[in-house]
């Protein structure tokens, strides 16, 4: 691929920092002509910002950080990181090291396959392509709260996805241009996933290896995260049944800044 923005989420993840950045160095250049590494340091307290500036420092022309004065949740992190992206292409993960950078390439490789042709008989390719667990390695709490989110999604959305909050995700930017979301949380990803779908979106899946987290700590079993989860899913099953087209302009616009490369 010519062009690849790929960013990460960074909350107190210091003890992660340096292998992630050096697995992006090593594997990105496999996998695109032009590449950039975005740090979202997410109002980390625990040394997070200071090493994500060295390692923008050492590798000024590829990585970059963004910096939250304040934690600002998983959700603002992921619009910071959309916000930052420059290229065509734009590709995450978490900053937890559940998912190998290079396994990018699975996503990538789908995006560039044609899709199965439609009535018209042309063939069209994804605009999105989501991860999907192929072994999830989360502890039985976090696999209890996908599967009920997970049903709950597909019931009243009609989101038929796998893993709908696998933090490996690729998007064309084209398909991002005129998206909004209103969600700062942990819900973000699927409010993107569902107004995605809803604007016409090609979403494809692929599977990906999930490995165990070995350093930090995870939050997304909060009772508070999953308490805004769920105001906002309802917020938006609300308002989508009450009037769609507000609904789908209510938000922020996902990107911030205009592309600098061809994908």
């Amino acid at each position: 691929m010519p062009a690849l923005s790929y960013f990460f989420p960074a909350h107190n993840e210091a003890d992660n920092l340096d292998p992630l950045v050096a697995e992006a160095l090593e594997a990105l250049p496999q996998l695109a002509d032009r590449f950039e590494i975005i740090c979202v340091d997410d109002g980390s307290r625990d040394g997070t910002a200071e090493m994500a500036d060295r390692l923008a420092a050492e590798h000024p022309d590829v990585v970059r950080v963004v910096h939250h004065a304040t934690n600002r949740g998983y959700g603002g992190a992921l619009r910071s990181g959309f916000g930052a992206a420059r290229f065509d292409l734009v590709a995450f993960t978490d900053g937890d090291r559940q998912f190998r950078v290079a396994d990018l390439g699975r996503l990538l490789d789908a995006m560039a396959t044609p899709l199965s042709a439609g009535t018209s008989g042309t063939l069209s390719a994804s605009d999105v392509v989501v991860g999907y667990r192929l072994k999830r390695a989360d502890p039985p709490v976090r696999l209890a709260y996908a599967r009920v989110y997970r049903a709950c999604l597909r019931l009243f959305f009609g989101l038929r996805l796998r893993d709908v909050d696998c933090a490996c995700k690729l998007f064309r930017r084209s398909a991002l241009t005129d998206i909004r979301v209103a969600s700062s949380g942990a819900f973000l990803s699927a409010e993107l996933l569902i107004k995605l779908k809803e604007s016409g979106a090609a979403i494809s899946e692929v599977g990906v290896p999930h490995y165990p987290r070995t350093a930090g700590r995870a939050s997304g079993a909060d009772p508070r995260v999953v308490a805004t989860a769920v105001r906002d899913f309802w917020v938006l099953r609300l308002r989508l049944w009450a009037n769609r087209r507000t609904a789908m302009r209510r938000g922020e616009p996902v990107l911030a800044v205009a592309s600098t490369g061809p994908a």
